[in-house]
């Protein structure tokens, strides 16, 4: 019999209705969390034997990006390594590049995925394996430039590993939408199909933007269930929040529900101030089938945990679901 996964939990706070409520002891990783760092955000975390590894966005003080593996016991107090992943040659020669951020991990089969934003002149996604989060092999990027968001499903779908991303431009992309790649190899990328677009204004206007793939998919009874960031451009920039959807469990191009209110949003002191402010962005979600913890990056600083109980969240969504 497997043994049932403990995540970290905090229960909902006396007198909060929300659907989704933050941890009291946020942030759980500070920005000088090791000695180099500038900033630690934006990272992603999955069951590891015992305990929980992850692969972390760490800015150093000359603002360099790069990811770092670490290791914790309760998903909560985290092991840092001190210097970045170093990468060896998986099926590609080409692992040269000029940054490597918002990583995103999924077990699939045996072994560990890695996924992040790769520099290739410009930004487009990377993919790397593990087996230990000791040896990473770094594989062929998944796409041209310029994309980023790329965020894998935990199982091959119709046969194929899919994955889900947000083509871009080159800078601070005033524009994204959500699609869905397949792969027979995880090396060569096609049958591109549009998931989610962004919403009109007037409909909800913090997805209005650009939206983009956050957490890897949950399967559950309902669907594929993914948490995701939307964008509205305001008068002092862009503000991140977080949304959920769910897809349909054979064919995830097709979108069920779909969150109309946001389910969190920059509300905290550490989540309004910082290197970006007004900035909630999910990357990882940890379930045992009945709760569920959020990791996001908080102001492009921090790393936040919010909780919520999975039938709460698939009843939100279709009961506040933006029109289709």
């Amino acid at each position: 019999m497997n043994k049932k996964l403990i995540i970290p939990w905090s229960e909902r706070p006396a007198g909060d209705n929300s659907i989704m409520w933050r941890y009291a002891e946020n942030p759980i990783i500070g920005r000088y969390h090791i000695p180099a760092s500038n900033s630690i955000f934006n990272s992603a975390v999955v069951p590891f034997k015992d305990g929980f590894a992850g692969v972390f966005r760490c800015d150093n003080k000359a603002v360099q990006m790069n990811i770092f593996a670490g290791f914790s016991s309760d998903g909560i107090h985290w092991e840092i390594n001190h210097e970045p992943i170093q990468m060896k040659a998986g099926n590609t020669d080409m692992i040269d590049s000029d940054y490597k951020y918002d990583p995103r991990v999924t077990f699939i089969e045996d072994r560990y995925w890695v996924t992040w934003c790769n520099g290739y002149h410009g930004p487009t996604i990377g993919i790397a394996y593990t087996f230990d989060f000791v040896s990473f092999y770094q594989c062929e990027n998944a796409f041209l430039p310029f994309n980023r968001n790329g965020v894998l499903f935990p199982e091959k779908i119709n046969g194929k590993y899919c994955m889900l991303s947000r083509p871009s431009d080159n800078g601070h992309t005033p524009f994204g939408d959500i699609y869905l790649s397949y792969s027979p190899d995880m090396k060569y990328w096609g049958e591109h199909r549009c998931v989610m677009k962004v919403a009109d204004f007037k409909d909800s206007a913090w997805q209005c933007t650009k939206i983009g793939a956050g957490t890897v998919p949950i399967r559950t009874d309902e669907g594929w269930l993914m948490f995701y960031h939307g964008v509205i451009n305001t008068c002092n920039g862009f503000r991140y929040s977080m949304g959920a959807a769910l897809l349909d469990l054979r064919n995830p191009a097709k979108v069920l529900y779909r969150s109309q209110p946001y389910l969190l949003a920059p509300a905290a002191p550490y989540e309004l101030a910082g290197d970006v402010p007004n900035v909630v962005f999910p990357c990882a979600a940890l379930s045992d089938g009945e709760k569920i913890a959020v990791y996001y990056g908080a102001a492009d600083t921090v790393v936040g945990l919010a909780f919520g109980y999975l039938d709460e969240i698939i009843d939100f969504l279709k009961n506040n679901s933006l029109l289709l």
